[in-house]
């Protein structure tokens, strides 16, 4: 066995445990270490973020489509109809971007809660209490994020909760 091959086996070792440490169902033993936790929390933001990426090019490719039949020859009333899928596949296009933005910035705010703070536990109750703070601004005049984005958030914030801490905490 060359070093290629051992390079493919360790990231393919790594590959495998971060999706099982991805998967929503994840149960953690209670003496899991905080490394676990927060590499929990990590690899599931990294399959959302992917999977919300292809949500996003799914609903453009649909969108491209059905421009496309929109601009050929059809009825008026295929128009009609042609016109409220575009506008539906749009909302989801929107609501995907929207989702995938605040994954993405999720990520950002769990790398700066970890280079910021000493202990891992500390860093993931800091993130969950960041996280809690853009869900419930205290101020009115805040800019009020779309529901996706929020509804996006309000997950990964679940999933901080869900692997972040043990049981009997």
């Amino acid at each position: 066995m060359d070093f290629h091959d051992e390079n493919f086996e360790a990231e393919s070792e790594e590959i495998g445990s971060d999706e099982l440490l991805a998967d929503d169902r994840l149960r953690l033993p209670e003496d899991a270490s905080i490394l676990v936790r927060v590499h929990a929390v990590r690899a599931w933001l990294l399959r959302r973020q992917k999977e919300t990426g292809l949500e996003v090019g799914e609903a453009a490719l649909a969108l491209q489509q059905l421009y496309q039949d929109e601009a050929g020859q059809v009825s008026r009333l295929r128009q009609r109809e042609l016109q409220k899928l575009v506008q539906r596949e749009q909302q989801q296009l929107e609501g995907a971007q929207q989702r995938l933005k605040a994954f993405e910035e999720a990520q950002e705010l769990l790398e700066e809660s970890l280079t910021h703070t000493t202990t891992g536990e500390r860093a993931l109750v800091e993130y969950y209490l960041t996280l809690d703070d853009l869900l419930n601004p205290l101020h009115e005049e805040e800019e009020e994020h779309p529901l996706p984005w929020r509804q996006a958030l309000a997950e990964v914030q679940h999933r901080v909760e869900h692997v972040g801490t043990s049981r009997e905490e």
